[in-house]
């Protein structure tokens, strides 16, 4: 296995207001660490010498469930950007204009987001996805440990809607943690950057 838990990419208490330090240490240090753990249990043989994401593409069951979700849980934290007062929005350049063609606006993609986060049936995340072939942007959600390197999409950003992501914070009130990490969270210069990766 040539790969460890990345570590957070901010202090526990960096998302607050909007997300508890709370909520973040134990959503890391339990959650995500977790699976990495059982992962690791799972892991012999000829598995053992692969990569994540080759796991995330080869395997099923237990190994698959555990490698994407510490995959996907990696990719959570790096789609946050913390600021207790800032406004997430789309800069001007290739992703604004790439918004505007897809959703209409960035209102537009922020309120299909949030519509599709809050409305995931159950634990998973929602996408924000180029897909390559179509040459546009796409917002879906994906249940469970569901992944995108199963596919040729390419990941923009993703919010995480498992109930250990917001529960601690907001009980039962999903909308009010996935209307604050769109709102003030979500790192539009880094999808801006993935995205030109690859056009």
């Amino acid at each position: 296995m040539d790969f460890k838990l990345k570590p957070l990419p901010y202090p526990y208490d960096a998302l607050e207001p909007h997300v508890s330090a709370d909520t973040v240490e134990t959503h890391y240090e339990k959650h995500h660490r977790g699976y990495m753990e059982k992962l690791e249990k799972l892991l012999s043989g000829p598995a053992a010498e692969r990569s994540l994401e080759q796991l995330i593409r080869e395997q099923s069951g237990p190994i698959f469930d555990n490698a994407a979700q510490v995959w996907n849980h990696d990719f959570y934290w790096r789609s946050m950007r913390p600021g207790p007062k800032r406004v997430a929005k789309p800069a001007r350049g290739v992703l604004s204009e790439r918004i505007t063609a897809a959703f209409g606006s960035a209102d537009g993609l922020c309120r299909r987001l949030e519509e599709c986060a809050e409305h995931q049936f159950g634990s998973g995340y929602a996408w924000l996805f180029w897909r390559p072939g179509a040459e546009r942007l796409e917002v879906v959600s994906l249940p469970d440990a569901d992944n995108p390197l199963l596919t040729a999409d390419l990941p923009l950003l993703c919010i995480d809607v498992w109930e250990h992501a917001y529960y601690l914070d907001r009980r039962n009130r999903r909308h009010e943690y996935v209307s604050a990490v769109i709102r003030h969270l979500l790192d539009w210069e880094a999808a801006e950057e993935r995205l030109r990766a690859v056009l």
